[in-house]
């Protein structure tokens, strides 16, 4: 069964930098469009960050020039490093393909950014 599990979340402070990782069990990874999604309090979920099989992206204007999108298809690993982080940039992290198929969402990773 293929699985997505996501990790690197935490308590950071305004300003600060967070990694996220998204491990992938699919075969064929580098074949896909995969993407990060982001969950805040109270909010749906919604798109932050997507990357192309030919690693063409495309950002969320509110993570434009601070998140950066980067996969490592020899590990079956999506990452997102997260600098210049804000208040609003809390919530639950996922990664999916896109468009996000429902059976492959994760528990996710919980970035909280507080002082």
């Amino acid at each position: 069964q293929f699985e997505l599990v996501e990790s690197g979340g935490g308590l950071v402070q305004p300003g600060g930098s967070l990694r996220l990782s998204c491990e992938s069990s699919l075969s064929a990874f580098s074949d896909y469009y995969v993407a990060w999604y982001r969950q805040p309090p109270g909010k749906p979920r919604a798109l932050v960050v997507g990357m192309t099989s030919g690693g063409a992206t495309t950002y969320d204007d509110s993570v434009k020039g601070r998140f950066t999108i980067s996969r490592d298809n020899a590990k079956n690993t999506v990452y997102l490093q997260m600098d210049n982080l804000r208040s609003e940039d809390t919530g639950v992290y996922y990664c999916n393909l896109y468009p996000p198929h429902q059976a492959y969402w994760g528990h996710g990773t919980q970035v909280t950014v507080s002082s």
